[in-house]
């Protein structure tokens, strides 16, 4: 016996699947959302299902967004000349904060990683291509991680783009290798981009 109820363990189950969660914080994250006032715990339940619900992918950048286009696809004063290429949705904020970069962005959803079975059909690669095809694109900026799947998949990128005439830049190595653009500060970011470099 592990002395939780069933409905309990299934709270402990859901928690426990969040990246970064071990089962001692699962079991505290229950026990707290438990413990809260019945309204709060229904307004954390119908966050999570709005969210579910209302959220999808902009249609430009293909970041998390509330409606068709997310606010820096939106914005008009953005320049549409440089993308910049990131990982995840998260990965943007990281950026935003250096206040130097003011192109616009798309987002892969993961790298090229073979030995976790994804490749290049499963990444919003597509996408980008088409983008970088129709909208004028002077430079794309690779800020992948600096990770032997960011580093492959910036070079498969550059490659697939090179026929396109466009500049392709790396973000330079102010980021330490095998880290993660989420925790990086705003001066390490700031000279990365400021230190960029050609791929190809």
């Amino acid at each position: 016996m592990n002395g939780h109820s069933g409905s309990v363990l299934r709270l402990i189950d859901c928690f426990a699947r969040l990246p970064g969660i071990g089962r001692k914080t699962a079991s505290r994250l229950a026990y707290h959302l438990l413990r809260m006032e019945e309204e709060e715990a229904l307004a954390f339940a119908r966050a999570i299902v709005e969210a579910r619900q209302n959220l999808h992918y902009c249609l430009c950048c293909q970041t998390i967004s509330d409606g068709e286009y997310c606010p820096i696809c939106a914005d008009g004063a953005r320049s549409g000349s440089e993308i910049c290429v990131v990982e995840r949705p998260r990965d943007i904020p990281a950026i935003e904060k250096t206040r130097e970069f003011h192109g616009r962005y798309h987002v892969l959803h993961g790298l090229i990683s073979p030995l976790d079975g994804i490749g290049p059909e499963e990444l919003r690669i597509k996408q980008l291509v088409e983008r970088v095809g129709q909208e004028g694109v002077e430079e794309v900026i690779m800020a992948t991680n600096p990770t032997v799947e960011g580093e492959a998949t910036a070079l498969y990128l550059a490659r697939l783009l090179k026929p396109f005439g466009v500049r392709v830049t790396r973000l330079a190595f102010g980021l330490p290798v095998g880290g993660d653009l989420e925790y990086a500060d705003e001066v390490t970011l700031t000279r990365a981009l400021e230190g960029r470099r050609d791929i190809l």
